[in-house]
């Protein structure tokens, strides 16, 4: 992630929008219920999975409230799981609920935005990336709430006896390449001839030291079918209950936590091994299968084949701090595990690309002992050029004649993501092994580069051991479970088989295969693949039953790896909106026969008997936490400059907020897809009356911008705050900027006695906060020249 990058982004808008600073130095645990939280409309966040067996129906309930004096539409852009298949959405209005339509995108979009022009409370849901999409909800009153509940199923992971739940609560900052091209959205990133999408997946960050303002709570119910042996969650305190030897209930000890990281939770169950298993599922016509073809145990070839392994490290910003420690740890771990016949480089990035030696070498002592110290002489700083390194790493295999092998360790906060997978799918003669580093990575990016790659994936959180990591990679390489993988189906009618080619298994994890079938079956399947250099085959009965009505989910999988299958053929369109027609098409057709969420199907809901009154809403982009162990200071950068610059601009720039990064909530003053127009509301639905107007202001100091001077009337009336407080007011403090006459010390003493804590100062510029009751008085210090928002 690149400090340089976010700089010049907003350095890019300061004639037009003020800039929000973090603060030099956290002013306490953003991980803390005691963090001042901003004015934020989503409240809450709370999640119920069901897991039977394999399989997880997960709901997604997000709990708006309109905390400000004006109509709003908020905009929340949040992660779920990569491989989910989103297949419902509810609106829950008063005691009415409406359940979403599935739409064509650009059909859903403008019956939103109808329903929104005409006053109404509507839904909408977009996928931005399959692991990020947006909730707008829009002509919230003041006052008023609304829950939208979000469906997905999904396959568990299962890997050597257990299974893990994972579920990622915040989209963390990405470093977007690429020159700024305007925006779309209401994110930090403006859109970027790279990512035309940027400031759709850049969810702005709440300052440092202090809090978004919206929680979560988790709740897991587990049906294992087997005795559960072991359970954990290493991310998060949990509570469990045991009802039975195969039952669990777990749940966040804690049901206000902060979404700052990815929760996960790992059981064991009972026995060595899973048996293989046929899920199948027809009602009609349509018969759809997913088999489970368990891995057989591990055999070690006694020849050790020598190996040419590049290790590929992230150094960008976003990576300084704990993940970086944690990624050097790990790396240097692999390094020390090299076979003396094996041959490797180092290579790492940020801005710019290095590479430790010109052509891979021998595995020496004094080889590793070099690469161990470029390796500690690395930090995290600068942005993230991922394409560079993806092509230094890779290009080279394509004129060997061997396998060259690279390990990859990254966050994978890029905007450019699907264009990175497209690198990675042309250079076949290359093996990707990708190491997700830190406590809420790019899940997306990272499985599918290993897919592709024809490697694994491993994920390594800033508690787990970079050992036992390293020990994996390594035994991984070494010896495969399997490879050159197919099935012989016997003759068996089975079509539309996803994934089309079967990747190797390089660790404990079932080989899984869906499908359709029309017609009732039985017979004899064979698994054949190789295995320490000799052949395997191992024979599986396999029934399709003529009907079987339980299972339904199983079609919703099958067309979300159909989605998946297809969006891999142009990934590269995919990242520049411009997708083949053809696989737009079937794309979209798979979402709307199978209600399910795409890049081009969207789910919308409209309350139609109720209008609301009050002209345009204010839209609100709801605030993320900043991702535990991320640095405000590797991401952003001493924006202390910016900060000035902005504060010099006076009320000039604070008229013109726009959409953008501003440390807290966003806004602009319509929404930023349309022109606003005006519309007669329909006769019938009950008119919802525009909220009573905040008294007159009365006259204060000159001193003050507009918005400070508005927040001063309106604690002294007890008036709802107004949207513009969310970029600058958290709890009951106004985090501002004050520009003096005198920035001796002795007048910045007289800042503190007034009541201010300083968080920084530069010049005559003192950043900080203070309780919105002493404000007053500080505006009326005579070293004080102008009064800002921070």
């Amino acid at each position: 992630m690149s400090s340089r990058s976010f700089a010049i982004a907003v350095c890019a808008l300061i004639p037009f929008l003020p800039v929000m600073l973090p603060a030099a130095s956290a002013e306490g645990n953003p991980g803390s219920l005691t963090t001042p939280k901003g004015i934020c409309p989503l409240k809450h966040t709370d999640v119920k999975a069901k897991i039977s067996g394999p399989l997880a129906r997960v709901t997604v309930t997000q709990e708006f409230e309109n905390p400000f004096a004006e109509k709003i539409e908020a905009v929340y852009a949040f992660p779920l799981p990569p491989d989910s298949a989103v297949d419902d959405m509810t609106m829950l209005v008063g005691d009415r609920t409406i359940r979403g339509l599935i739409k064509p995108r650009e059909e859903a979009r403008k019956i939103y935005d109808d329903a929104r022009r005409a006053g109404h409370v509507a839904g909408l849901l977009d996928q931005e990336r399959p692991n990020i999409f947006t909730q707008a909800v829009a002509n919230i009153m003041p006052g008023a709430k609304v829950k939208i509940a979000i469906s997905y199923v999904e396959t568990m992971p299962y890997e050597a006896g257990s299974y893990e739940f994972n579920f990622p609560m915040v989209v963390a900052p990405r470093y977007m390449p690429g020159r700024p091209t305007g925006k779309q959205g209401g994110g930090w990133a403006p859109d970027t001839s790279k990512v035309p999408d940027a400031s759709r997946i850049s969810p702005n960050v709440t300052p440092e030291g202090t809090r978004a303002g919206h929680d979560i709570s988790v709740e897991v119910k587990i049906e294992a079918g087997v005795p559960i042996d072991a359970l954990e969650s290493k991310t998060h305190d949990v509570s469990v209950e045991r009802p039975g030897a195969d039952r669990a209930t777990v749940r966040l000890r804690d049901q206000a936590t902060i979404p700052n990281k990815d929760f996960i939770l790992k059981y064991a169950v009972a026995g060595k091994r899973v048996e293989d298993a046929v899920l199948t599922h027809k009602a009609g016509k349509d018969g759809f299968f997913t088999l489970m073809i368990q891995p057989p145990e591990r055999v070690t070839s006694e020849e050790v084949t020598p190996k040419e392994l590049v290790f590929v490290l992230d150094t960008s910003g976003s990576m300084s701090g704990f993940p970086i420690e944690k990624a050097k740890e790990t790396m240097r771990l692999a390094l020390d595990g090299l076979n003396p016949r094996d041959t490797f480089n180092l290579i790492t990035f940020s801005g710019d690309t290095r590479i430790l030696f010109p052509q891979p070498v021998a595995a020496t002592p004094e080889n590793i002992r070099t690469a161990r110290q470029f390796l500690d002489s690395r930090n995290g700083s600068g942005g993230t050029e991922m394409m560079k390194a993806i092509r230094a790493a890779l290009a080279p295999s394509d004129d060997q004649n061997h396998v060259r092998v690279v390990c990859f360790m990254t966050d994978g906060e890029v905007g450019n993501d699907l264009d990175i997978i497209a690198e990675v799918q042309k250079h076949a003669n290359a093996r990707v092994f990708a190491f997700g580093i830190g406590s809420s990575v790019n899940h997306f990016l990272l499985d599918n580069i290993a897919r592709y790659g024809r490697g694994e994936v491993e994920y390594v959180g800033l508690k787990d051991d970079g050992s036992a990591a390293a020990r994996r990679f390594h035994e991984r390489v070494r010896n495969p479970l399997l490879t050159d993988i197919s099935i012989d189906w016997g003759g068996l009618a089975v079509t539309d088989l996803l994934p089309a080619r079967i990747p190797d298994l390089f660790a404990a994890k079932p080989v899984v295969i869906s499908g359709r079938y029309a017609a009732p079956a039985n017979g004899t399947i064979r698994l054949k693949g190789k295995m320490a250099g000799r052949d395997f085959t191992r024979e599986i009965r396999v029934s399709l039953p003529a009907s079987q009505p339980e299972n339904d989910v199983l079609a919703t999988l099958w067309a979300r790896r159909r989605v998946a299958d297809l969006m891999s053929q142009d990934f590269g369109g995919l990242q520049r909106g411009s997708t083949r027609e053809d696989l737009k098409a079937q794309i979209t057709k798979l979402g709307l026969d199978f209600r399910l969420m795409t890049p081009f199907t969207s789910f919308v809901a409209v309350e139609e008997k109720i209008v609301t009154e009050g002209g345009a809403p204010r839209r609100v982009e709801v605030p993320v936490e900043m991702p535990e162990g991320m640095s405000y200071q590797g991401v952003f950068g001493d924006r202390m400059e910016t900060d000035r610059v902005a504060a010099m601009n006076g009320p000039m720039m604070m008229r013109a907020q726009v959409s953008g990064y501003a440390g807290g909530v966003a806004m602009s003053e319509a929404a930023p897809w349309e022109m606003t127009r005006k519309a007669a509301p329909p006769s019938s639905p009950q008119a919802v009356p525009s909220p009573k107007p905040m008294p007159l202001p009365q006259p204060m100091p000159a001193r003050l911008d507009p918005v400070i001077t508005a927040v001063i009337q309106r604690v002294k009336s007890g008036a709802r705050p107004s949207v513009d407080e969310s970029r600058f007011v958290f709890g009951d403090q106004d985090y501002i900027r004050v520009t003096l006459n005198d920035a001796s010390p002795a007048a910045i003493e007289q800042l503190r006695k007034a009541g201010l804590v300083v968080t920084r100062t530069e010049g005559n510029v003192v950043a900080g906060h203070v309780a919105l009751a002493s404000l007053e008085a500080i505006s009326k210090l005579p070293i004080v020249t102008w009064i800002a928002p921070r």
